[in-house]
């Protein structure tokens, strides 16, 4: 298996995309952190869920907003594996409103989640993948940043096009220490978020995909796993679409 021995961190791994993608990992034999903001206790509960697996699965409790507790989290990998291979970005937040009902206190947390989260996963990160010379950085990002939203509060689709152009300028920074950093972008895919849909909407929705269904949370999986393989060694800076054809840019 490509990932056998390998060490992953996935953050926002308790559920959903995370939780698949951690998983993923797992059944590949790789030894996965998985990181979140729950309870410590439920956050076990899903690495020991993943443990069937043989690679060992780890929860991480750390709030990815809060750089001296990611620094702390990197130095604990470190001490456990000596390394890290591959970092998958993928937690974040979502608040719903417009323009007129968002607060500054509500654009803070996006930003502060989404964007810095990833920021400061990605420089703590890179610090031990520079002395590897090695490693993979995996932004799970979404198609509101390349197209905008209107069905969340303004910082949302702002966060995940910054995280788009930051994939980009660390795929250019760190390409000469053998590190490649990709994103990808999804859409309508079957989680917490797409559940609070109204079947009205739902219907809207899947009509208005080419492949007429939602996507999976392993379908996102699998991307994030062909970006980390070395399958993908000469793609970097790349933020790939998994939406079933609504966009294709």
């Amino acid at each position: 298996m490509p990932f056998k021995g390998k060490v992953a961190l996935v953050t926002g791994a308790h559920r959903g995309i995370g939780k698949a993608i951690a998983g993923a990992f797992a059944r590949e034999d790789a030894h996965v952190i998985l990181n979140d903001v729950c309870e410590q206790q439920d956050l076990l509960n899903t690495a020991e869920g993943l443990s069937i697996h043989k690679g060992q699965c780890v929860a991480m409790r750390a709030d990815v907003s809060r750089s001296e507790q990611v620094k702390d989290m990197i130095r604990r990998i470190e001490k456990r594996f000596g390394r890290l291979d591959i970092l998958v970005n993928n937690a974040g937040i979502i608040r719903r409103g417009s323009i007129e009902t968002v607060s500054e206190e509500e654009w803070d947390q996006v930003i502060a989640v989404n964007l810095k989260g990833t920021f400061n996963c990605c420089k703590a990160a890179a610090d031990l993948m520079i002395r590897q010379r090695s490693g993979k950085i995996i932004n799970v990002s979404s198609i509101a940043g390349k197209t905008g939203d209107i069905t969340s509060a303004p910082g949302y689709a702002p966060s995940k096009a910054a995280i788009d152009s930051l994939t980009k300028t660390l795929a250019r920074q760190l390409a000469a220490y053998g590190i490649n950093v990709n994103g990808v972008a999804p859409h309508a895919i079957e989680t917490d978020m797409s559940a609070e849909w109204s079947e009205e909407r739902r219907r809207a929705i899947i009509e208005s995909i080419p492949l007429r269904r939602l996507g999976q949370p392993e379908e996102v999986a699998e991307a994030v796993l062909f970006l980390a393989s070395d399958k993908a060694g000469f793609i970097t800076g790349e933020i790939l679409d998994v939406n079933g054809g609504f966009l294709m840019d």
